[in-house]
Parts: structure tokens; sequence; C-alpha cells
């Protein structure tokens, strides 16, 4: 197949998105396939789009490790200078002339459905689900409203649209809790608060990213993520981080956190959080794949977080963890990504 593979972009997800697009083109090239890599985002001149999929060269050339601190955004426009097109250059012409375009974006502006909008207008089929559950679920408030419509546990949260409203949220919620940017990926814009200082304070730094705030129940357990894959789960895993929480540098840096896969779990548990995540994934209208996190208290109760839509393709993540544990290498969890995501387009 001739596969366009999209990473980057201008999200603070930036230089997760290159580090997942080069694993995965990487993948689908030892499976034989005619595979470019590119930046959403800055896009390529030196190319012949017509004959684009006949280009041998390394496309992953010059990608390197995620750093331990995500990128600013400013820093990242800046990179395309006066050019306001999220789209680079030669972007839209090469992926018209793919068989599929894999998404390896993460965060605004392509996890939140917008890319894939603007996919669906050029009739470019893509990898994962579409525009509205992408949208739905990048907004980790609205996520909570379609678990409670639909009886999926989640924890108590109260949402702020500004900071006038804050101590009626304070008040409901109880210390202590955590403050989240709702639109925010890789546990950026993520703050533990023990106190109305610390509550106050987390909550001015998530207004200056996003325009609301999510004030959510502290859940004292253990983590863990399901992937789901054609509505079916996988295997879970539990996530360790080895200091504090589950945030973005525990998430990319090697050794930072402890992941066991399958989980250590009795069986009854197992199969509550996995049908816990099959049905997160319906009530999310999802498609193709997903990959959906929990908390379990002390009591075995599991809380439903949040569903994230193009789950990270690093070399620590975490589906293809899952994956491996029923017989998928992960170029053969590529392919698999790919067949199911097709099948979107057959109906």
């Amino acid at each position: 197949m001739n596969i366009a593979v999209l990473a980057g972009g201008n999200s603070t997800e930036r230089d997760v998105s290159l580090v997942s697009g080069k694993e995965v083109y990487k993948a689908l090239k030892s499976k034989g396939h005619n595979v470019v890599l590119l930046d959403v985002y800055l896009g390529i001149d030196d190319v012949d789009v017509e004959r684009v999929f006949e280009d041998k060269r390394d496309w992953s050339e010059g990608i390197g490790k995620v750093a331990a601190v995500n990128p600013g955004l400013d820093d990242i426009r800046k990179l395309k200078g006066d050019d306001r097109d999220f789209f680079g250059k030669n972007v839209r012409e090469i992926c018209m002339k793919a068989d599929i375009v894999f998404l390896a974006l993460h965060g605004a502006n392509g996890e939140d459905g917008k890319i894939q909008a603007s996919l669906d207008l050029m009739q470019v089929k893509y990898t994962g689900t579409d525009y509205l559950s992408s949208a739905i679920c990048m907004d980790k408030a609205i996520t909570k409203d379609f678990f409670i419509m639909n009886g999926v546990s989640t924890p108590l949260a109260a949402n702020i649209n500004s900071k006038d409203e804050a101590a009626g949220a304070i008040a409901k919620i109880g210390f202590p809790m955590v403050v989240k940017a709702p639109n925010g990926g890789s546990s950026v814009g993520v703050f533990m608060a023990d106190n109305e200082e610390e509550a106050n304070d987390a909550i001015n730094k998530c207004f200056e990213l996003d325009n609301h705030v999510l004030i959510e129940q502290y859940i004292k357990g253990r983590e863990f993520t399901c992937g789901v894959i054609d509505g079916k789960a996988l295997p879970i895993v539990e996530i360790e981080p080895l200091e504090g929480f589950y945030d973005y540098k525990n998430k990319y840096q090697a050794g930072s956190t402890k992941e066991t896969c399958p989980a250590d779990l009795d069986e009854e548990t197992t199969f509550r959080i996995q049908k816990s995540a099959e049905k997160a994934f319906k009530a999310l209208h999802l498609k193709s794949y997903a990959r959906i996190d929990y908390l379990l208290d002390e009591n075995k109760k599991e809380y439903c977080l949040e569903a994230n839509t193009i789950p990270g393709m690093t070399p620590t993540s975490l589906i293809p963890q899952e994956a491996a544990v029923i017989g998928y290498d992960f170029p053969s969890l590529c392919e698999w990504i790919i067949e199911i995501s097709l099948k979107k387009y057959t109906k």
C-alpha cells in the first residue's frame, strides 16, 4: 500500500507525535509498504509529488527522542514564520495520493477532529476514529458528560468557565483534587491540589491553556489503561510512576514508569475493567481503536478518566505492549490498525 504517516503538528505534543510517526513509518516500511513520513505542519519542499511513493529516502532522518519538557506553542509557531496554514507544503497533495493516511498526531489540531474533518473533505482515508468522536474525546469535560449519560463510572467533577466559578467548584469537589485543562493531552495541564491556594494556582495555569477548567475528585488508587480495537478490549496495563503521577515526563522518558501487562488483577476485576472500556468506547461513538484510562480505588471500584483517540506509538507506549500479549508485534499492530480503520469506508 501507499501510506502517508502524518506527525508533528503545532500542539504541545509535537515531539511525542514525531517519535510516534517515526516508529510507525519504520514498522510499515518493514512490512514492505511504500511509506512517507510527513510533518503535517512544516511539510516538505524537495519532493516530486507525482512519484512521492517511489522516493526511497529515509523520511525519518533527523527525528530524535521525546524531550523531558513539552515544547512551547510560541516556539512551535515560529517554525512556520508568517505562514498561517496548518498544512505544510505538499502535505495535502501527498495525502490525496495515498491509499490511506496513518495519523500519528496527538493533541490539538491532530486529535481533536479538525484534521479528520479536513481529510474527509478531501475524500482521503485515514486511521482511527472520525471527526465527531475525536472532538468529543478531546475535551475531557464533554467526555465526562457522555460517561455519565451512559452509566460509565467516572470521578465526581465540576467544569468551570471562569475564575469566578472556582470557589463553588472547589467546595463541591473538596480536597485533594485534580485540576485539568480539558483539552490538554499527554498530561499537559494536569495538577494536583491539596488546599485552596494550590487549587487556585492550578486553575490560573489551566486558564492559560484553555477557556474552561475541569476540577475532579482525586481517586487514590492504582492506574490502569485498556486499549480497545474494533470494539474489543485488549489486555490491561498497570502504570506505576516511580515518582509523582503519570505526567509528561513519566509517560515519555524511559525508566520513569513501571508498566505491567497483563496487569496483576484478579479475573473478575480484569473482566469488569475490560467491559467498562468497551462500554466507554461505544458511549463515545468511537471507531477503529482507542485507549481508555482508569483508576482503581482501594475497594476495587474502577473509575474511567478519559479516552485517547490516537494513542502514542512511541517505544514506551502502551497499546503496543497490550497487542504484544495477544501475539501482535509492532509492525503487525500498525497493519491491524490500518485494516480495521479501512472498515469505516465499507459501510
